[in-house]
């Protein structure tokens, strides 16, 4: 699922951000989720951006693999600008989604919403 590369690059580029936040993010909601999903499937420059984020994402899963913390920091940047496009719904999701069990209920079905973003994807 391609929904794991854009999870875990988004945040290993938000690790620097979040550490400086003030206060903890709310957790992420089921209903934040399909928020987003209506929000970026209406919009084909947002949906493009995620699409591209998602190739982003792979690479930075590649880049992590081979141990070149290099790429994985600058990929990582370039991944953390494009989010902010998709806007800031998007963005509180993504620090919502910090430190959710995706084995958990909560996060399966965030997951299984998400999907319908990589739909978009693949075609």
């Amino acid at each position: 699922m391609k929904l794991k590369f854009i999870v875990a690059a988004f945040l290993i580029a938000a690790v620097p951000v979040g550490a400086q936040a003030q206060k903890p993010a709310a957790k992420a909601t089921n209903a934040d989720a399909q928020k987003v999903v209506k929000m970026i499937s209406a919009d084909k420059t947002k949906a493009q951006t995620y699409c591209d984020m998602n190739k982003l994402g792979e690479q930075i899963d590649q880049a992590d693999q081979k141990k070149d913390t290099k790429k994985v920091d600058e990929l990582s940047k370039k991944m953390d600008d494009m989010s902010q496009k998709l806007g800031p719904e998007y963005v509180a999701l993504m620090d919502g989604m910090q430190g959710l069990d995706p084995n958990s209920k909560q996060g399966q079905e965030i997951g299984t919403t998400l999907e319908a973003l990589d739909k978009l994807c693949a075609k």
